[in-house]
């Protein structure tokens, strides 16, 4: 790899480092600053921060004469910042890589210990005006700085991704990217971005949202924000479950057995499945992933056979969507993701018809007079399945 030549600002944040504890990293949510943000690509007056490449990453703050940066309103699109006020933004991802990616290092407090095992998290949120959507985006500690004029990828390894790798596609609020990084020991340096060539970096295009005005650029960019490196001590786990709203969303997920038998025809086999979801979400669980491979094995031993995939969601799913844009349109959600999966696992697309029913079709598994509501409501996220011979 290329010689790298940046060099870190000294922190002058001794106070938010005592604040937040454990965190090696003394600026997590870029509100110590050290000038007024003027213009875009002025992450290095975030104190602590810089960009390692001859891109310089963003940095977003309230009240800027200059709306490209301010926040929660920018250049980009909209978001509220997770922690405080400020927060970051990076190119992770573009087609072709005609927009070159940047990134944000910042020095941690003390390097990290040989054999510990060190919890590592940040939150991205997608901006609007990307037409495209990435995985991969993680971090990477090092013992050097990164460092180079040229405008280039990093293409190095990923200590910390997203537990699936999932392509983040949360327009609205955060997402979490979390995991455990055992040190070699000497660490120094936490970089965010993509350090995987295109080619393996996979993607998803995007709609514009109804209500943002300007026009879609051809890249992924996210905002960061909320960046921690805390060490571990004996057994402490890394808490890396994304918390969820109180505002009466579910935490209910439904699952059910199926006993398939020799018996049984490919239709029937089929049929019996069901994929179920958390609320909100269009994220496969492993039973809906086994019931899927069942499916695709079935579809392969029968040619001719093409399927009906229903996408269902609850009432309340429904009402949340017509407040929060992020939950709208969850059946549809769920039908793509599974025809998706599906066509991975070699059925052509042709043989496949995705039908959005909403929550007009309750669950044959809902019993009224024994399920609370919330059960209810779980049984009727689902995808389901009908055999068109």
């Amino acid at each position: 790899m290329a010689a790298f030549l940046a060099v870190i600002p000294m922190s002058l944040c001794t106070l938010t480092s005592l604040a937040q504890g454990d965190n090696l990293v003394e600026n997590g949510s870029f509100e110590s600053t050290s000038g007024k943000v003027k213009k875009l690509g002025s992450i290095d007056l975030a104190t602590g921060w810089v960009s390692p490449t001859g891109v310089r990453a963003d940095l977003f703050v309230p009240g800027a004469k200059v709306p490209e940066i301010g926040s929660p309103d920018n250049f980009y699109g909209k978001e509220t910042a997770k922690e405080g006020d400020n927060y970051a933004g990076i190119m992770v991802y573009s087609f072709n890589d005609k927009m070159p990616r940047s990134y944000v290092m910042a020095k941690l407090s003390t390097p990290l210990k040989k054999g510990m095992k060190y919890c590592i998290s940040f939150h991205v949120s997608l901006s609007e005006l990307s037409k495209y959507s990435s995985n991969q985006i993680g971090a990477n500690l090092s013992k050097k700085p990164f460092g180079t004029d040229a405008k280039t990828s990093i293409v190095d390894a990923t200590h910390v991704l997203q537990a699936d790798n999932k392509v983040m596609t949360g327009m609205y609020n955060w997402d979490k990217i979390c995991g455990v990084f055992t040190a070699e020991g000497g660490e120094k340096y936490i970089t965010i971005g993509n350090f995987t060539k295109n080619e393996n970096t996979k993607n998803e295009r995007m709609k514009k949202p109804d209500n943002v005005k300007g026009t879609q650029f051809i890249g992924a960019y996210y905002y960061i924000d909320d960046v921690s490196v805390v060490m571990l001590d004996a057994n402490q786990p890394c808490d890396c479950a994304v918390a969820v709203e109180d505002d009466g969303i579910s935490a209910t997920i439904y699952q059910k057995t199926v006993v398939v038998t020799d018996k049984m025809t490919a239709k029937q086999k089929i049929e019996l499945q069901t994929a179920y979801f958390g609320f909100g979400k269009d994220k496969l669980q492993p039973a809906g992933i086994e019931a899927l491979n069942l499916i695709a094995a079935e579809m392969k031993a029968n040619p001719a056979m093409k399927l009906q995939v229903f996408g269902n969601s609850d009432v309340k799913e429904e009402d949340m969507g017509t407040r929060k844009p992020d939950y709208a349109g969850m059946a549809q959600k769920r039908v793509d993701v599974v025809v998706k999966y599906l066509t991975e696992q070699g059925i052509a697309a042709n043989r496949l018809t995705g039908i959005a029913q909403g929550s007009d079709q309750q669950s044959p598994e809902v019993i009224k007079e024994v399920d609370d509501e919330d059960l209810q409501m779980a049984k009727n996220r689902r995808v389901n399945f009908k055999v068109i011979q």
